[in-house]
């Protein structure tokens, strides 16, 4: 029925931004009897400051604010990689449909039109504050499946660290080829999961002191398409659910689990695909002795000369090293 707010699951913070006094009581005195936190501001500048400080669950931003408008604090916040998943209402005049267009070119989750109606405020808000509780859960779900990874990589001691080198590497390659930062993010992110996977690999297998026989090749190849499978529920994993999947597959056809040529091999795999190569030779195994960075260095380049990588990525990630010891050192 109409009128009737089940009060939210837990404390959700409302921030409220808006240089009518009359609307900011208005909304706060609403919002606060349906048991929310309410954070009330004046303008834009007051309203980013109080989202870093205060962490809200749902903002709503009157577009009309003088100095920042609502529509720029709007699109700042959706460009920051750590707010762009809060949901935003912008509040409008009935009859400002330009707002309306601006305000969805800045990523709006949605709009109030003015005089807005208490049942409409309750209902939008108590939405969109379900929808940013979902999102969480899949934060902490990805959470967990990182800490799994690491569990898996605790398997082994000589694996200690890889997927932290990885997941550095692949990030400092993918800068070195100027990738956006959202590719960067999904490389961060498929560092440290790209072989969650091998949580479905035996220990007989995954820690066997020599090489593997066909049968045991066969089990292990399995974990890129195991983790993707994992993977596959999580809407925020879609970016780095190629990488998982494809980091094994080479340019020419040889690599698993599907044997994708040239172009077929997703970008950011190819680039995870060379870094874990990398890291591996320089790694002690328990079949064999770590080799030193010169001498991977040039099996990466063999490896060129194979077709098997990219000359264009290679010569790249060889580039960012030296200027990443230079840096260092």
């Amino acid at each position: 029925m109409i009128g009737t707010h089940t009060p939210p699951p837990r404390r959700t913070r409302v921030l409220v931004a808006d240089d009518t006094e009359s609307i900011r009581a208005l909304f706060e005195k609403l919002l606060t009897s349906d048991g929310y936190q309410v954070v009330s501001v004046v303008d834009g500048v007051a309203a980013l400051e109080a989202v870093r400080a205060q962490h809200p669950d749902v903002i709503l931003l009157d577009v009309g604010m003088p100095g920042i408008d609502g529509i720029e604090v709007c699109r700042r916040l959706k460009a920051d990689a750590a707010t762009r998943l809060t949901p935003v209402v912008l509040v409008t005049g009935l009859s400002e449909l330009p707002d309306r267009i601006r305000g969805i070119e800045a990523g709006a989750d949605d709009f109030l039109t003015k005089p807005v109606h208490p049942h409409e405020l309750r209902a939008r808000v108590a939405s969109l504050s379900r929808m940013k509780h979902l999102t969480d859960e899949l934060d902490s779900a990805e959470a967990a499946f990182v800490a799994l990874a690491l569990t898996i990589e605790a398997r082994d001691p000589m694996t200690k660290g890889h997927c932290e080198r990885l997941a550095h590497w692949a990030v400092l390659l993918g800068r070195g080829l100027g990738l956006p930062a959202d590719d960067l993010d999904a490389l961060h992110r498929g560092g440290y999961l790209h072989d969650v996977g091998k949580v479905g690999v035996p220990d007989s297998v995954l820690l066997k002191p020599g090489p593997l026989t066909d049968a045991e090749f066969a089990v292990m190849k399995r974990h890129t398409e195991i983790g993707d499978s994992l993977c596959a529920p999580l809407q925020s994993l879609r970016g780095v659910r190629p990488i998982i999947r494809c980091h094994h597959e080479r340019l020419d056809g040889s690599g698993y689990p599907g044997g994708l040529r040239g172009d077929e091999v997703p970008l950011l795999a190819q680039i995870v695909g060379i870094v874990d190569v990398y890291d591996a030779l320089t790694s002690d195994r328990p079949y064999r002795t770590a080799i030193d960075p010169d001498a991977a260095s040039r099996h990466l380049l063999s490896e060129v000369e194979r077709r098997k990588f990219s000359k264009l990525h290679v010569e790249a990630f060889l580039d960012s090293l030296r200027l990443s010891a230079v840096v260092s050192g």
